[in-house]
């Protein structure tokens, strides 16, 4: 069939055809949104799951909704690398002068906006220099300590109740949330914490991997109690096969349901991977029935394209060592395995592959789903790795 009228499109943040499944977490945003416009703050939002499961898309949705209904919104994401600390800040002060650019463009904006716009520059500046530019004077005395605790404390405090005026909000979106350095989390759980507390309209609203709920208690005791956590699984069966006979019949093309169900079995439910499959399939098939050979053709494509480039992403970074810590883990499948299991396998002492251990969670190839316990960050994976040769 033609390819240019595929629609399935797998790829980072990408929105599915048909975004399914996912409706309880629409709803909640839905019931944020709604508890703002009436002048009842809530709490802030937390996504957590293993990659490829559409967290991203979630959080883009929820974006979305918020732009419908006027927040003044900041997206920032996580970064592991060394210099992630000061580009994540510079992403933070260019997301909030795009958004303060957006807010001065509506006809009616209030006099105590206008003023907390001044501290929305004030703190920019401390982030990123007098470089930082909108048409607003910077207030004095406000944002400007250079200590990120206070500043953005007295950001939320001006910005936050001025927009509470408009039934508006602030909301900061932050992807690969566990990445985040701690300096950066601790603040904005601080000041979480203190909006609840005082009714102000502002929100964190997260995505991460599994590990993000221990991440963010580790880094404030209370923060089991400042989201609303929602952990996003794979899809169930139905979901799945929503996801790809909406869009094809859509286009007037239909699955023999023996293709479907080899399809949905290989997806194993994850969004992406269900992307991936419905791509290779609409390319492959000739006619608009779509049948059995057609999926088994488009499972050996869809698994290649994803042996080229989703997996690989996650072990290119692994050292040698590292591989083989993971190559002993995949003989569990993608179950989760104790480091001693694995220490076993690999024939040597726990306490010799604890470096390993800690630099392949740092790099969010695995995580830590309990005391002793490893997982992988992706689906999969254990398959891609045990499919691997040196």
């Amino acid at each position: 069939m033609e390819s240019a009228l595929n629609p399935f499109s797998p790829g980072s943040g990408l929105r599915p055809p048909a975004l399914v499944g996912r409706q309880a977490e629409i709803d909640a945003f839905d019931l944020l949104v709604a508890r703002t416009r009436g002048q009842r703050p809530t709490r802030g939002l937390v996504l957590h799951g293993l990659r490829g499961v559409g967290k991203t898309v979630l959080l883009n949705s929820f974006r979305d909704q918020a732009e419908r209904a006027d927040w003044f919104i900041v997206e920032i994401e996580g970064r592991t690398e060394a210099s992630g600390r000061e580009a994540v800040r510079q992403r933070l002060a260019r997301s909030l002068v795009l958004s303060a650019r957006k807010l001065q463009r509506r006809k009616l904006v209030s006099g105590a906006v206008s003023s907390a716009l001044g501290t929305v520059k004030s703190f920019g500046i401390s982030l990123a220099g007098p470089t930082l530019q909108f048409d607003v004077p910077a207030a004095t005395g406000r944002a400007d300590s250079g200590r990120l605790d206070v500043d953005l404390e007295e950001l939320v405090e001006d910005l936050a109740p001025a927009l509470s005026k408009a039934a508006s909000a602030f909301a900061i979106f932050v992807d690969e949330m566990q990445d985040l350095d701690p300096e950066l989390l601790s603040a904005l759980l601080a000041v979480q914490h203190r909006a609840g507390q005082r009714g102000w309209p502002f929100y964190v609203i997260g995505a991460g991997l599994p590990s993000l709920p221990a991440v963010l208690s580790a880094s404030k005791s209370y923060a089991e109690r400042l989201f609303s956590y929602r952990a996003i699984a794979a899809l169930d069966d139905d979901a799945s096969i929503a996801a790809l006979v909406e869009p094809a019949e859509a286009r007037g093309v239909h699955f023999d349901e023996r293709a479907l169900a080899m399809i949905v079995t290989a997806a194993g439910g994850y969004p992406y991977f269900l992307q991936t499959y419905g791509q290779a399939v609409w390319d492959i098939a000739s006619d608009r029935l779509i049948t059995e050979a057609d999926a088994a053709d488009a499972i050996v494509a869809g698994t290649a394209e994803l042996d080229m480039g989703f997996f690989p992403a996650r072990w290119e970074r692994a050292t040698r060592s590292e591989r083989d810590y993971l190559r002993a883990m995949s003989e569990s499948g993608d179950a989760p395995v104790r480091s001693a299991v694995v220490a076993e396998r690999m024939g040597v002492p726990p306490s010799r592959l604890s470096p390993s251990r800690q630099s392949l969670i740092e790099k969010g190839i695995i995580y830590s789903p309990d005391r002793g316990l490893v997982a992988f960050t992706v689906p999969h994976m254990a398959q891609f790795v045990l499919r691997q040769r040196e």
